[in-house]
């Protein structure tokens, strides 16, 4: 009759507790599972990495009793897609916008530039014969630059007058067809000076704002003239339009005019003398090595400025809008981050008794944690990919077809620049794993202190 009434733990006595008994049950049911998975018959005698994956898999695989979980689990891999792909479209583009802008100022401007600390820059053949030895240099040049005053019949315009040598100035200028200039140089010389008017290439946006065309004669006014009994007159030379030239840059077309140096030199009365020397490189990246080779060359009686330095804002502005447009635009990848911490700390609390169940069996909290870590950069790895072939796509389209138009009027450009860079990639993938990697820490860090005894007492 006692034992009709006893408990049945009185009853059975050394019977295994029911803890113990859900414990085997649930230890053989998991070993069934992780060994089919394996493709072996083994138990889970493999490493505790291989255990954490598979699990980690399961909870990404399997369907959520809560619809929602699923849901913010899709969002937050749509958020790291188009997150990481709009961070490599804007990139690309303001990359190619760099390099683009770039190329055309270095077509105008040169890499290096010699000028004198004190005194007049007379003694430049000599440093030109000395600076021959250095092989990176492609070209060198003397040339003289001044503000001077343009002048039509009718209209008149400020210009920044720039004098080369013609024979030179082809190959170290890009877009400036100088070889006119030196035809009519050589015209004038075989002709005593006489019937032949010294030539002038105007920018485009210049030659519109005088109403000028090739062939038209413009009169250049220059502060340096001579002094008379009525005071200081202004030099004026009358110019034939010999060419017009376009680099995109409106700062360029709209200001510069070129002339012959020796024709610069008798106008400026300066027949012996330089404003500097202007170098072109084989490499513009190696300015800095070659201003080395060339101060050691000539002295220390020269200043030389590389284009880094003549265009340090223009360049610096540029760098400081990419990396705010790159932080701005991850602004998305930590929106994604969130949901999916979000999403982890939901499973977290739907499994609790799991994560008991498995502490109990002997996971440790170390292996718990990197469950939900290994799940959290699951997700973020998927966007990541997608958002990398999806961006990878949408700058191969940009760069084939040019389906986005810009105003030429507006833009120097009419399409798009793309500029593609395997480092900007791999960045900002690093980045957006990183990111996601930050968002699964606080969750892995709960559920790996969960207490297994009071999970499962009060699950």
């Amino acid at each position: 009759m006692e034992s009709i009434g006893a408990s049945p733990r009185q009853a059975a006595g050394d019977v295994l507790p029911k803890t113990a008994v859900l414990r085997c049950t649930l230890r053989m049911k998991i070993d069934f599972q992780f060994a089919r998975y394996r493709g072996s018959n083994s138990a889970i005698t493999g490493n505790a990495m291989s255990f954490v994956t598979f699990v980690s898999g399961r909870y990404l695989r399997t369907r959520q009793k809560r619809a929602f979980i699923s849901l913010i689990t899709v969002l937050s891999i749509s958020g790291v897609t188009v997150g990481v792909m709009a961070l490599i479209v804007v990139i690309a583009v303001m990359a190619g916008f760099e390099n683009d802008l770039k190329s055309r100022i270095m077509g105008i401007r040169p890499h290096l530039v010699l000028n004198k600390k004190q005194g007049v820059f007379s003694d430049y053949k000599q440093i030109l014969t000395r600076m021959k030895p250095i092989e990176e240099i492609q070209t060198a040049s003397a040339f003289i630059t001044t503000q001077v005053v343009l002048r039509t019949t009718t209209r008149a315009a400020g210009a920044i007058l720039k004098a080369i040598e013609a024979a030179q100035g082809k190959i170290s200028i890009d877009s400036v067809d100088t070889s006119r200039l030196l035809t009519r140089a050589l015209a004038k010389e075989a002709s005593g000076g006489k019937h032949r008017l010294p030539g002038i290439i105007l920018g485009k946006e210049l030659a519109a704002s005088l109403g000028v065309i090739r062939g038209d004669t413009v009169y250049m006014i220059s502060p340096r003239g001579m002094l008379s009994p009525v005071g200081h007159i202004p030099a004026m030379i009358k110019f034939e339009v010999a060419d017009l030239f376009e680099s995109g840059m409106y700062e360029f077309d709209g200001t510069l005019a070129f002339v012959d140096l020796k024709q610069a030199q008798k106008i400026l009365r300066m027949p012996t003398s330089v404003s500097g020397i202007e170098i072109r490189l084989q490499d513009m990246d190696r300015v800095k090595a070659v201003s080395k080779a060339i101060e050691r060359v000539v002295g220390s009686g020269y200043a030389i400025e590389n284009w880094k330095q003549m265009n340090r804002n223009l360049f610096s502005a540029l760098r400081l809008e990419k990396t705010v447009m790159f932080i701005i635009l991850a602004l998305i990848v930590l929106v994604a981050a969130f949901n999916i911490a979000g999403s982890l700390v939901m499973m977290v609390m739907e499994k609790r008794k799991d994560i008991a169940i498995l502490k109990a069996m002997g996971a440790t909290a170390r292996s718990i944690g990197r469950i939900f870590v290994i799940k959290g950069l699951m997700i973020g790895l998927v966007g990541t990919v997608l958002g990398t072939s999806a961006g990878l796509m949408v700058c191969t389209l940009l760069k084939r077809y040019s389906f986005i138009q810009l105003p030429a009027d507006i833009y120097y450009i009419n399409t798009l620049p793309v500029n593609l860079k395997i480092s900007d990639v791999l960045l900002i993938a690093l980045c957006a794993l990183i990111i996601c990697f930050a968002a699964t820490l606080y969750p892995a860090r709960q559920a790996a202190g969960i207490d297994p005894v009071e999970a499962i007492r009060h699950g």
